[in-house]
């Protein structure tokens, strides 16, 4: 006998304690890695979804402005000059970032103004499916231009000049014609003529040619700074602007999701460990003749607390290792029923695995920490004395 066997021998003769004990602990292991695997998951296709609703950072040229004034007469501000923007060069370099895997959609923009029926109206040039990608909440009258010289009209532009579906506008020396009004979204798209791209590009003799660049980043697995920073490397005469709010936004979405999942954790892990220690506190005063036995034929107060912490320690590790493989196998069910088991990324890892298995035994031996100093205690004549 020596404090690897007994703790073993004891575990054997109460099965039903043992096994019970051990059940629990499994069982708390099992939620812990389930909920962390499911937590990560709807968190990455949380923040996905939510680039469907805006970009997060913005790319345009820099500007030098001058005040002007005269004699006390102020006369606004002057632009000393505008770097041009070349849409293909722009987007491949936002694409080929270190990051890259992080960006979910880059958003060209070529913005210029014409007059129709007397007013002044702003008319862009998009990639309908980039720009989709980032405004999936567009409703519309009508449908999504199909030909290449459709456009759609902002709720209030089209109010403003009168315009119907299946009018047609003069853009510089081409017609376009009106395929549906945009429903009123609260931003600058409500006051816009929008078309596509390339098609605006050649009307207004600028091939190539954009003014800013939206793009959408998925900011959980890095900080949005460091994906600013590549951008900013990649093109150093531009202007990288992280919109904070927008990241901030998405972000406590994500985070909180995440942070849920761990309080319940903690506290299913804090829960199985109190009753870790009342078991192992009650086993304690049910073998105090044992433990008597064990001091009388010469195990010291250490060994004999190291036999509590041995058993606690046997417990943990077949918890965390039962406990870990039913959590893997439980969260894909758990996926499956919440309908985003599609493209989830749950792998078994064996590094992890281990790093459970460890963690749970230490905890388990925490928890037997006080029963198995109170063992230690017990004094041979005392236990002697109640044979």
């Amino acid at each position: 006998m020596n404090i690897l066997t007994i703790p073993l021998r004891n575990s054997r003769r109460k099965p039903w304690r043992t096994g019970l004990l051990t059940l629990v602990f499994t069982l708390g292991v099992m939620s812990v890695v389930s909920l962390d695997d499911v937590s990560r998951v709807i968190g990455d296709s949380l923040e996905k979804k939510l680039t469907a609703y805006g970009a997060n950072i913005l790319v345009a040229p820099k500007e030098e402005t001058l005040a002007v004034s005269y004699g006390g007469f102020t006369l606004g501000a002057m632009n000393m000059g505008e770097h041009s923007l070349s849409g293909a060069e722009t987007v491949e370099a936002v694409r080929s970032i270190g990051l890259k895997d992080r960006i979910a959609a880059v958003a060209p923009k070529f913005i210029t103004s014409t007059a129709i029926r007397g007013h002044r109206v702003g008319v862009v040039g998009v990639h309908w499916r980039d720009e989709l990608g980032i405004k999936s909440y567009w409703a519309l009258d009508g449908t999504y231009p199909k030909a290449e010289r459709d456009l759609i009209a902002g709720s209030v532009a089209a109010s403003r000049l009168g315009l119907g579906i299946g009018d047609a506008v003069q853009l510089g020396g081409d017609a376009y014609t009106v395929t549906g009004i945009l429903h009123q979204t609260g931003d600058d798209d409500d006051k816009m003529l929008i078309t596509d791209l390339a098609s605006l590009q050649r009307t207004m003799d600028a091939p190539n040619r954009i003014h800013f660049v939206e793009v959408s980043a998925l900011c959980s697995g890095c900080p949005i700074e460091d994906i600013v920073a590549q951008i900013r490397e990649a093109l150093p005469e531009m202007r990288v602007t992280a919109l904070q709010s927008v990241v901030k936004q998405r972000m406590y979405s994500v985070t909180f999701v995440k942070d849920l999942a761990m309080i319940v954790s903690l506290v299913i892990l804090l829960t199985a460990s109190a009753m870790v220690g009342i078991s192992m506190l009650s086993a304690v005063n049910e073998r105090k003749k044992e433990i008597g036995i064990l001091r009388s034929l010469g195990y010291s107060r250490g060994q004999v607390f190291a036999i509590f912490c041995v058993e606690a320690f046997f417990i943990g590790v077949l918890a965390g290792a039962v406990g870990y493989a039913a959590g893997y196998a439980v969260s894909f069910r758990i996926l499956d029923v919440l309908d985003v088991a599609a493209g989830a990324d749950v792998a078994f890892n064996w590094l992890r695995y281990g790093g459970v298995c460890g963690v749970i035994a230490c905890l388990s031996v925490t928890a037997a920490l006080i029963p198995a100093w109170k063992a230690s205690k017990v004094e041979p004549s005392e236990a002697l004395l109640s044979l």
